[in-house]
């Protein structure tokens, strides 16, 4: 697996990919936060902690990711490479994995240089260093949690089709309806909202925004990225047979 992990991170950054990815997210995070103005604005929002990044984050990260995924196995099957990797001797699971923790750490390293706004933050508190630092872990967390789910649901799309483009497609449909759709729909039918609302990411991202990391968090999306991964192990199965 260590060498499927490896083999993605060079093609990630063998290429323009992994330096254009960790751009546009931290440019398209920068631009909002720091310079348009608008909801999303720190300066302007009179409250010193790191919200308008939690929030828009998410955002660019639907689009995003699915853009480093879809070529995963799309690009496999276009190339006809896929049924020489499936031959290797690894198992399904193992290139699964491999896959997928190439993409979660390249989408962790774009994470780490938005820790300088946690400095930027501390110094424009009134008092200096009036930042709800339990908070900012646990957004962090959350974070992580989130795109290790959009990571699995973007490898899952990337075995429907040879064709990249219907995989980047399927992948934003999903993570926008796994983020999103569950709190909009409990907004329909308010009287199921308790039921409904749980279902989605946004409800557990935001409850770990909170500081508290709860286990119930946790085994969300746990749930929801071995659900994805699984998925992505069938359809592989089904091809190599």
């Amino acid at each position: 697996m260590k060498s499927i992990v490896l083999r993605e991170i060079k093609s990630f950054f063998g290429s323009p990919i992994g330096y254009l990815v960790i751009a546009v997210f931290l440019i398209g995070n920068g631009v909002f936060l720091w310079v348009f103005e608008g909801e999303y604005n720190i300066l302007n929002s009179g409250f010193a902690d790191l919200s308008p990044f939690f929030n828009l984050a998410p955002w660019i990260l639907i689009f995003l990711i699915p853009a480093v995924t879809m070529r995963s196995f799309s690009d496999e099957k276009k190339q006809g490479t896929l049924e020489l990797l499936l031959t290797k001797p690894l198992s399904i699971w193992e290139i699964v994995n491999g896959k997928f923790l190439g993409s979660v750490l390249l989408i962790a390293i774009a994470i780490i240089p938005t820790f300088i706004y946690i400095w930027a933050i501390y110094g424009l508190g009134m008092p200096e260093g009036n930042i709800d630092m339990g908070s900012t872990i646990g957004s962090y967390f959350g974070l992580l949690f989130l795109i290790s789910g959009y990571c699995a649901i973007g490898i899952f799309t990337s075995t429907l089709s040879e064709n990249q483009i219907v995989a980047f497609i399927i992948a934003v449909f999903l993570c926008f309806f796994f983020y999103f759709g569950f709190e909009s729909v409990a907004t329909l039918l308010p009287n199921f909202q308790g039921i409904i609302s749980p279902l989605g990411m946004q409800n557990h991202f935001k409850s770990m925004g909170r500081g508290v990391i709860d286990t119930r968090d946790v085994i969300y999306f746990l749930s929801i990225t071995i659900l994805f991964l699984s998925f992505t192990v069938f359809n592989l199965k089904s091809i190599k047979s």
